[in-house]
């Protein structure tokens, strides 16, 4: 793992080489992903047994896309006990927490009749999209519906692609039940999110559509946002650790190779003041990611996106990582919290040596769908706002309107809307 001196250059560099990753520069893969999008809209369920068939190798008819209640049934059966009872203590700290961001309408009233409010009033319907491959990520399931179901969303719709037997992860399904999904469909990729934008003869249309996926799942939310809401663009995952001489050498390479291993694009980086640790770490990595299962991804993503940068003094480092705004921050310095009021930019704060990055990815509570490449500089977290709408509610009464008609009237002439204008001055004899 490459060890470079902090300084202007190089963070321009590694900014510059991170932003790579983002999915605003696949462009080249849009056109593919525009034509899998007007097919499912032409064709509904026809043209998602067909690509299914393409690009999951498994062949479907209308009536397997929705995943039965037998299904759903076997899946319990396939879980170890062990595991549903951690699904279910997982659950229910990622619901205490997300209940404690629940807003509340309200309503101010003023002088002269004047009624002002907002009314918070849930989506109504919501898609969720859950990724296949070789992990199931039955943690995103629950990271992804119990805030939708804490905000009252009316109808969860999840779609996932099926294996090759044709089948959903059993740990996958669980999740999704046990969560509250409504309806789940063997559907994946572009294709998934077209189905759920669009609707088909069996898969509803939905308002939003949330959940991580690959480069096409991404640009196809991307591609629908306008006609339905989006969380957002995701891209890799990503973690920085920012970390002095009071660091744990083992702790910090086990943890930047926990994120490592999701993706040859994700991104370990780890800030010290300190060059031991740095030695260390850059030694430690590669000894350490033999020994595990994902060794060839991990190599892979810290020849590409892993870097220990040795800053002089941690007013400089602190600096960079505004300027990275990881997805995932661990701190582990002598003063983790003081350090934590000078973080401006991070999706998500590790606090110390035994908060590490998978605690947030499991069982913490607090929602693991965060922010990544920068945009946790303006972006936050998926959170119980993600599946809720504010309406204005405005009520004046004779007087108070007339008190304002003078500054609205002149207000809107300003601006040369005389209809606007007229439409205050008619109610009290003015009109043009």
């Amino acid at each position: 793992m490459r060890i470079l001196k902090l300084d202007n250059v190089t963070k321009k560099d590694i900014l510059e080489n991170l932003l790579k990753r983002s999915p605003s520069q696949y462009k080249e893969y849009q056109e593919s992903v525009d034509i899998i999008l007007d097919d499912v809209l032409a064709h509904g369920d026809e043209a998602l047994i067909r690509l299914t068939e393409k690009f999951d190798k498994v062949k479907l008819t209308a009536g397997d896309l929705k995943v039965s209640e037998d299904e759903i049934k076997a899946a319990y059966k396939a879980v170890p006990d062990s595991l549903l009872e951690t699904m279910k203590r997982s659950l229910a700290n990622i619901r205490e927490f997300h209940e404690r961001q629940v807003r509340q309408s309200f309503i101010t009233t003023g002088d002269d009749g004047v009624i002002l409010g907002q009314r918070i009033t849930p989506i109504e319907k919501v898609g969720v999209y859950v990724p296949g491959g070789s992990a199931p990520l039955s943690s995103s399931v629950l990271m992804n519906i119990v805030p939708a179901k804490v905000a009252g969303v009316d109808r969860i719709v999840m779609c996932t692609p099926p294996g090759k037997d044709g089948a959903i992860s059993s740990e996958v399904l669980v999740a999704a039940d046990l969560a509250g999904a409504d309806e789940i469909y063997k559907c994946g990729g572009a294709q998934a999110i077209a189905a759920m934008a669009y609707g088909t003869e069996t898969i509803p249309k939905v308002h939003k559509i949330v959940g991580p996926g690959n480069m096409f799942v991404t640009l196809a939310k991307k591609a629908v946002f306008g006609l339905v809401g989006i969380e957002s663009v995701a891209g890799p995952s990503e973690i920085l650790v920012l970390a002095d001489s009071s660091a744990d050498p083992e702790y910090v390479t086990a943890d930047l190779l926990s994120q490592a291993e999701h993706d040859p694009i994700a991104s370990a980086i780890l800030i010290t003041t300190d060059e031991k640790l740095a030695d260390t770490v850059s030694k430690r990595v590669h000894e350490m990611a033999a020994g595990l299962a994902r060794c060839e991804i991990i190599e892979k993503s810290l020849e590409n996106y892993g870097y220990i940068l040795v800053a002089e003094n941690m007013d400089d480092a602190i600096d960079a990582v505004n300027e990275i705004a990881s997805e995932h921050l661990e701190i582990m310095t002598e003063d983790p919290f003081g350090i934590m009021t000078r973080v401006r930019n991070a999706g998500a704060i590790f606090l110390g040596p035994y908060s590490s990055e998978p605690l947030g990815d499991y069982f913490a509570g607090t929602n693991h769908v965060l922010p990544t490449n920068g945009t946790a500089r303006f972006s936050s977290p998926l959170s119980v706002d993600e599946f809720i709408k504010k309406t204005s509610l405005i009520s004046y009464s004779e007087s108070a309107l007339e008190k304002a008609s003078d500054d609205i009237i002149a207000f809107a002439k300003a601006e040369g809307l005389t209809a606007h204008a007229n439409s205050i001055a008619i109610r009290f004899g003015k009109g043009i």
